[in-house]
């Protein structure tokens, strides 16, 4: 076993201690490289895979995508509801996966949840299509192929290279 499982991981979970925390001294500095190392060491076995990245400037541009439209949707979501809820057409959407990694399917997932307004429902058996539920679907072909394109595409590159 490695002494350092997922570097990459590493200072990212000892920025969030520090941003948990909102503050720079040096115990907290400590106690966060601490944690960023011990947490994936002791987890590693729970990984299902090891991950790779293979594009990081892709991924950086898919977390600040993915945050915008949080902040967006947020937005959105409140004036739907706060307006004429009556007037909302909620739907199931079966979103159509070219996704193979666990690590990349799961991650899509996440974020179709973290943006307000959609929520994923179920992963089919055969892992070829995601069930979402979406708040407000009009065009139901829009959305899939804004899920498609701003999430699944950029996690795709990440991931898995052709």
């Amino acid at each position: 076993m490695k002494m350092l499982p997922h570097p990459l991981l590493t200072p990212i979970l000892a920025a969030i201690w520090l941003l948990l925390n909102n503050s720079l001294a040096p115990g907290h500095i400590v106690l966060g490289l601490l944690l960023g190392w011990a947490i994936p060491l002791f987890t590693v076995h729970y990984w299902p895979e090891a991950v790779h990245i293979h594009k990081p400037l892709t991924l950086l541009r898919f977390m600040a995508v993915v945050l915008l439209d949080i902040v967006l949707a947020n937005l959105v979501v409140a004036r739907l509801i706060l307006g004429r809820p009556q007037s909302l057409h909620p739907a199931f959407l079966k979103v159509p996966l070219e996704l193979r990694s666990d690590l990349a399917i799961g991650l899509l997932a996440n974020t179709i949840c973290l943006t307000p307004g959609t929520v994923s429902a179920r992963l089919s058996l055969d892992r070829r299509f995601l069930l979402v539920h979406a708040l407000n679907a009009p065009d139901g072909g829009a959305v899939i192929a804004t899920i498609k394109q701003r999430y699944e595409a950029p996690l795709k590159e990440v991931f898995e290279p052709c």
